[in-house]
């Protein structure tokens, strides 16, 4: 996972206080929300400060500079994500089952949450000087798939000859290319596309299919 933000101000040792917590969970809120609508060119200090209705030097007192706030907004974004897919991993019934709960819950969350897959994009595009190091093609995107399937190989619910990390990083492409097509056309229906790629892990990996 990325490394977090640092305290007040960016580099406090102490702790914030709960007042202090709450302002700066409303700075990031309001940051996803302007570079989602914006960009990241277009998210400046005081277009975050004009928005929380507060001064300037009121943010920069939470977060030094632009970049710092980027980055607590897109680990907030990040660990919201992860939050959303342990839990499904959690209630699935087997191995198997968690691959089919890792896309549904990795798809239905975008879904439900297009700011914030905004704010993924924006923060990892190399034409924004973000300063976070993440990649779009880092094998820390696919490898935790390709361990569940992994998982399932082992279990005996996965044919026993699948290259785990080819069809992880497929699958990962499929998420990425229909997440995309929503936000390109706001109409698509996300659901049918998390049909259609289970369907495809279906036919590829089960067993005896």
């Amino acid at each position: 996972m990325p490394a977090r933000s640092r305290g007040v101000g960016d580099g406090a040792n102490r702790q914030p206080t709960i007042t202090e917590q709450a302002r700066r969970t409303q700075l990031v809120s309001v940051t996803i929300d302007l570079v989602a609508t914006h960009g990241y060119a277009g998210c400046s200090l005081q277009r975050i400060a004009d928005a929380a209705g507060i001064t300037k030097g009121a943010v920069i007192y939470h977060f030094s500079a632009k970049n710092a706030v980027i980055r607590a907004a897109y680990d907030a974004v990040i660990d919201a994500l992860t939050e959303r897919v342990g839990a499904a991993l959690r209630d699935a019934s087997g191995p198997a089952s968690a691959v089919d709960a890792y896309v549904e819950s990795m798809i239905g969350y975008m879904a439900e949450n297009p700011t914030h897959v905004r704010m993924i994009v924006e923060a990892l595009s190399p034409a924004n000087d973000t300063g976070i190091d993440d990649t779009p093609a880092s094998a820390a995107r696919w490898q935790p798939l390709a361990d569940l399937v992994d998982a399932a190989v082992a279990a005996g619910e996965y044919r026993s000859d699948l290259d785990s990390a080819t069809l992880a990083i497929i699958l990962t492409g499929a998420i990425d290319a229909v997440v995309a097509q929503t936000l390109a056309e706001p109409g698509h229906d996300l659901f049918r596309g998390t049909a259609a790629i289970l369907e495809m892990l279906h036919r590829t990996a089960l067993r005896g299919q």
